[in-house]
């Protein structure tokens, strides 16, 4: 060491060299104070203690500040203590102990301290500190605070220069507009507010929950990206999709899920099974009956029903004395009697996937509902150009386009303008280079350095280090509300204020939808949560037991998480597999409309050129005895649980019995009959994993006639399929024939025999010789040259 100047020197005991005000060079840098002694080891190693405004000044620039100053000449190491402050062009350091290497230029602090970067403040219990490379090593309670966020973490390494943070443990970012984040692996840009993370990571944003094994997060765009078993919750809007890529935007709090994403909706069912009566009158313990009173009970609640059955027949048959020209006046409210409502419930998931699935929130009046004008009762019947009944290759079906989806853009928030002259005016700040000759800095202040000290000791003590369970923990509870059915009403006055805000999921692209008592597929689907009401598009199809339903456009509507009402609109057609044969009872129109309770179907409107098809079965011996088949405007099915209590047809009937053994391939299908069992899915992994694919039809060698394509929703222009009413069906999983079934061979079928029913153009109604004939025990006589049955199960089979 080289002494440059003092004000005075004086040696002690011939060892020891005491100078004041002295300033001594070492290897490039210059240490200065208020006094120092400088003396050496037996072994020649030169040490120098100092005390009082110390100043050591290294060829870089660094300036180390403190009070007591303990050097090792040889090794270069220094020891500060006591209002100890360093800084360097990008960060100011302040501590009480200090170590530091004016060789390695390596700084290290173990009993807290505090650096202050480039916007941002880090304090900690230890830190490690390179000059060198910029970087600094955190442990031990790490709070970062700066303009945008406050970090708290309990590992980091930092870099002062470009502001990048590296977490190696659980670490918590929480945003100053309220956005969250959580990692126990990987980097965060202070200034940008870019995030990338790599382990357990949680994004939230309000009641916006995104998870994923890879985060990405935009601070100033407002951007969330996550990467492989991506998770998304919102618990306001109980709202729940996962998939493997998920993409969030806060400004409008969407969502975009791709790579097999899946969206949960939850909704109530009934406690008890639905094959059963809706109707509830039993209130006692069975459980403590012996089974002579259960039979008692049973054949009470049996004619209780059968009383309802009657006064709803005595009303109907009222209503339709008064009907005039063959049309139906539209009905008094709802004359079937309400079902009791159950305490007891349960809840059931549906699950729906697609190619692509997004969903955001929007204005409630940028949202426009769509009113169906559905009655119950079933409205007045549409005057429309009904089809000849004498040339089925000519029907003409009225098609109307869809408009149900609606969107409103969102508002980008405008950066603010930046003028030209102020840009032109404006200099980039020149820094004068630091002089040759060391310039003793100011003193520094020991009071502040003190009360940051203080207030950073506090910090850390009261600040809550994030846990490795915590974010489990808080996502698990969010997916838990999200999954809850809702029983909060909410308030009308602020669903529909103008700042009332809403969810709308849009899915498109091989949509499947897949529930415990219900399965679709479509090309696309549009859901509202304002009306609850799903827009199925594109070729859809929908099955629920035994039954496929399919037309261009379906409407269904949840009201207080349960099935409400469905639309089938154009070509709508309902289909229903017979025993476990290859025939098939069908219903079809221009449109169909289905009303639910508990549930189950209460009943069913069928307008435009309405066609039934029935087989009637024999119970005993489970064959098929004869077809009944049904043409007019309008037919209403009325419905109770699962079995069919009342039946119309109005205007324009005409109606046909063919006896089964004359039954031939041309007419045991109507026109635009679609059977696709194949492309149901079978469960939620099914539904994931398997698409709808075009399969050419096969044509029928009888009419050499090509079958029509089936649509694998691939292509959303194409429309429902047509398939040739000679074609044979298909059959579905299961029902294939097991010997039951007595048919006779094609080759002695002659043509068939019709017995037509004689019926003017007036709504049947329970008349006798000549018309339909409802009892009390669901039996539907229909008499025309001879009588025969048709048993509940020819009918109860459209569900």
């Amino acid at each position: 060491m080289r002494l440059v100047s003092s004000s005075s020197s004086r040696f002690i005991n011939q060892k020891i060299l005491r100078s004041y005000n002295a300033v001594y060079e070492h290897k490039g840098s210059t240490l200065a104070a208020d006094s120092g002694d400088l003396y050496k080891d037996d072994i020649g190693n030169e040490f120098f203690e100092a005390h009082g405004n110390i100043v050591i000044t290294q060829p870089s620039g660094t300036v180390i500040q403190g009070t007591h100053l303990h050097y090792d000449a040889s090794s270069q190491h220094a020891v500060l203590t006591k209002n100890v402050k360093m800084v360097d062009a990008q960060s100011t350091l302040t501590t009480n102990y200090l170590t530091y290497n004016l060789r390695s230029q390596q700084g290290t602090y173990t009993g807290g301290g505090r650096i202050i970067g480039q916007g941002d403040t880090i304090t900690s219990q230890r830190a490690y500190y390179f000059e060198n490379t910029k970087d600094a090593y955190f442990n031990n309670k790490v709070v970062v605070r700066n303009a945008s966020t406050i970090i708290y973490t309990d590992s980091m390494q930092y870099n002062t220069m470009y502001r990048d943070a590296f977490f190696f443990g659980p670490t918590t970012i929480n945003g100053r507009q309220g956005e969250k984040l959580y990692t126990e692996k990987g980097t965060y840009n202070t200034e940008f507010g870019v995030a990338k993370f790599n382990k357990n990571n949680l994004y939230t944003e309000g009641s916006r929950f995104l998870k994923g094994d890879s985060l990405f997060y935009d601070r100033n765009k407002g951007l969330g990206e996550a990467f492989r078993n991506v998770l998304f919750v919102d618990t306001l809007d109980k709202f729940y999709a996962s998939g493997e890529y998920g993409k969030y935007i806060e400004a409008d709090q969407s969502i975009l899920m791709t790579n097999k994403p899946l969206i949960k909706y939850v909704v109530k069912t009934d406690s008890i099974d639905n094959s059963q009566d809706s109707v509830q009158v039993d209130t006692v313990n069975k459980e403590n009956l012996s089974k002579r009173e259960l039979r008692k009970l049973e054949k009470a609640q049996e004619k209780e029903r059968e009383k309802e059955l009657e006064q709803l027949e005595a009303k109907e048959k009222e209503k339709s004395a008064d009907s005039k020209n063959g049309i139906i006046k539209p009905a008094e409210p709802d004359s079937l009697s309400k079902p009791i409502v159950r305490q007891n419930t349960k809840i059931d998931t549906a699950y729906m996937t697609a190619d692509t699935l997004f969903s955001k929130v929007i204005f409630v009046r940028d949202y426009r509902p769509l009113d169906l004008k559905l009655d119950r009762n079933g409205g007045q019947l549409e005057d429309t150009v009904e089809v000849d009944y004498g040339d089925m290759d000519e029907v003409d079906l009225v098609s109307t386009g869809d408009s149900s989806v609606t969107q409103s853009a969102v508002k980008e928030a405008a950066k603010p303008a930046v003028s030209k002259d102020a840009v032109s005016n404006s200099k980039p700040a020149v820094k004068k280079p630091a002089p040759k000759t060391p310039v003793k800095p100011k003193p520094v202040d020991p009071a502040s350095i003190q009360a940051s000290t203080k207030a950073d000791s506090i910090l850390r003590k009261n600040a809550v280090m994030p846990t490795k369970a915590e974010h489990d923990s808080l996502f698990n509870n969010a997916l838990k509300a999200a999954q809850a059915v809702d029983t909060v009403m909410k308030d009308s006055t602020k669903i529909y204020s103008d700042t009332a805000r809403t969810r709308i999921v849009k899915a498109y692209y091989n949509v499947r939808v897949y529930k415990s008592d219900l399965q679709a597929v479509a090309d696309s689907v549009y859901y509202g949560m304002v009306d609850s009401m799903f827009r199925f598009m594109g070729s859809p199809m929908i099955w629920s037991d035994g039954s496929q339903i399919n037309a261009d456009t379906i409407y269904m509507q949840i009201k207080n998480n349960k099935m409400d009402n469905a639309l089938l609109k154009d070509n709508a057609f309902m289909v229903n597999a017979v025993l476990d044969t290859l025939k098939f009872n069908q219903l079809k129109g221009r449109k169909i409309t289905a009303f639910f309770a508990n549930n189950n179907i209460d009943r069913i409107f069928v307008d435009g050129n309405a066609e039934n098809l029935v087989f009637t079965t024999n119970d005993k011996t489970h064959t098929i005895t004869e077809m009944f088949h049904d043409r007019s405007s309008r037919i209403k099915v009325f419905m109770e649980g699962k079995k069919i209590i009342d039946y119309f047809s109005i205007r324009k009937v005409d109606q046909k019995i063919y006896p089964f053994k004359l039954v031939t391939q041309d007419i045991e299908v109507l026109p635009g009959f679609l059977w696709k069992p194949e492309d149901r899915p079978k469960s939620v992994e099914d539904m994931l994993n398997r698409k709808r694919v075009k399969t050419a039809a096969v044509p029928d060698q009888k009419d050499k006639q090509p079958g029509s394509t089936t649509d694998s929703g691939d292509n959303p222009e194409t429309g429902n399929e047509q398939k040739s009413p000679a074609e044979k069906p298909k059959v579905e999983e299961g029902l294939e024939n097991k010997g039951n079934f007595k048919t006779v061979p094609d080759s002695s079928r002659t043509q068939p025999v019709v017995k037509p029913v004689n019926q003017p153009d007036s709504t049947l109604k329970g008349k006798p010789d000549s018309t339909l004939k409802v009892k009390t025990d669901s039996t539907i006589k229909v008499q025309a040259d001879s009588s025969f049955k048709v048993k509940p199960d020819s009918l109860n089979k459209i569900q």
